[in-house]
């Protein structure tokens, strides 16, 4: 049996089959320490757990749930993008919950994108919306990004190429991997720049409120929701991943024929999930200040470790991520790979990225204080 020919178009996920590598290299002995996956390695809050705990015993808990999330799931995010991004949405029209944003990537390219149609994608950026991009048969144009633009994209220039067949634009800050943050200026050129060329911008934002004192939203300027859509998760921010909790916000008639989509591939998320996400969600500004001190501890080891590699970096990026630019005379697999092979280290190529992350390595800091400093011991 022949694979599909749209499977021709695209490699196995970076991180799946590196992790098999660095699975294997542990089974031989070797005392990997991974410092290249952002899956948070904190608890959820135990008020979260609870209720998850309490609600898989009751009576409908474990029946077929609505495609669109309990009424009490889309309030919840109702509520706290009113009151962390001063948005409003509507409960029942501009809210989709999705299981993890993930998948939400392909759901939108599903539903927008015919066979011909282009895509800008960010270089670099999240690998995925470059892979469902080709999955779906349109194809992906890149736009270069820059340290010496603070890593956003020059519209201008952009503006200046052939977007007559650009349907999609995909952004996310703060940025995947650099940590660079965009603010209401930006966004609001950004939907100017949507509008003028009738292209559909989704600003995938997983990282608002991981060490960033200004959580923003793209809905939060004028005319976005004409234009755009946002992603958004609990994985990040709540120590959730595993859960697999995200939602799509904005435009009715755009969900609207997201959940054509949706409705053939899943049947609803488990109520338990649902309930604990609603605790989720109840969360104060302590609940972040918390996880945030010890993302600072954690990130002023890895800027030692960094300097033990002769990296610079920002530090004023923000984010689960440091990406460092690495001395001059080595690429960035290379350096990737002497960690790996020579000190049992594992961090990510920048080129995972994209052909721009060329020079540099992305570290993440979901590793236990402890690990870090072992990690630096052994340079």
């Amino acid at each position: 049996m022949t694979p599909a020919d749209r499977l021709q178009t695209i490699q196995e996920y970076y991180f799946s089959q590196k992790l098999r590598e660095v699975k294997m290299l542990q089974a031989q002995g070797k005392p990997i320490i991974n410092m290249g996956v952002g899956s948070p390695d904190l608890l959820p809050s135990k008020r979260v757990v609870q209720a998850i705990q309490q609600a898989v015993v009751e009576p409908n808990a474990h029946q077929y749930q609505s495609y669109i999330g309990l009424p009490e799931f889309r309030s919840a995010i109702t509520d706290f993008y009113n009151r962390f991004f001063n948005v409003s949405l509507n409960t029942e029209k501009e809210i989709l919950p999705l299981m993890g944003s993930k998948e939400g990537i392909l759901h939108i390219s599903l539903a927008f994108l015919n066979l011909g149609d282009k895509v800008l994608i960010p270089n670099p950026g999240y690998p995925t919306y470059a892979s469902v991009t080709k999955l779906v048969g349109a194809t992906p144009v890149f736009y270069e990004l820059d340290a010496k633009t603070n890593w956003l994209p020059n519209l201008e220039e952009l503006e200046k190429t052939d977007l007559s067949k650009v349907k999609m634009m995909w952004i996310s800050y703060p940025h995947m991997p650099t940590g660079a943050k965009a603010n209401k200026k930006f966004y609001q050129d950004l939907v100017s720049f949507a509008t003028r060329n009738s292209i559909l911008l989704i600003n995938d934002n997983p990282y608002s409120f991981i060490l960033n004192d200004t959580p923003t939203s793209i809905l939060s300027v004028k005319g976005a929701k004409e234009v755009a859509l946002e992603l958004n998760s609990l994985s990040k921010s709540f120590n959730m991943a595993g859960w697999r909790v995200g939602m799509l916000l904005g435009n009715e008639q755009f969900l609207k024929e997201v959940l054509k989509v949706k409705t053939q591939q899943d049947s609803g998320m488990f109520y338990g999930i649902q309930k604990g996400a609603i605790e989720a969600l109840k969360t104060n500004q302590l609940w972040f200040d918390s996880i945030n001190e010890i993302y600072k501890e954690r990130r002023k080891l890895i800027w030692k470790f960094l300097d033990k590699l002769g990296c610079s970096y920002k530090k004023d990026s923000v984010g689960m991520f440091v990406w460092a630019k690495i001395p001059l005379g080595i690429s960035s697999e290379e350096m990737t790979d002497k960690l790996l092979y020579e000190k049992s280290i594992f961090v990510a190529s920048g080129t995972v990225f994209g052909s721009k992350g060329e020079g540099y390595i992305r570290l993440s800091l979901c590793v236990e204080k402890n690990q870090i400093k072992e990690a630096i011991s052994r340079l």
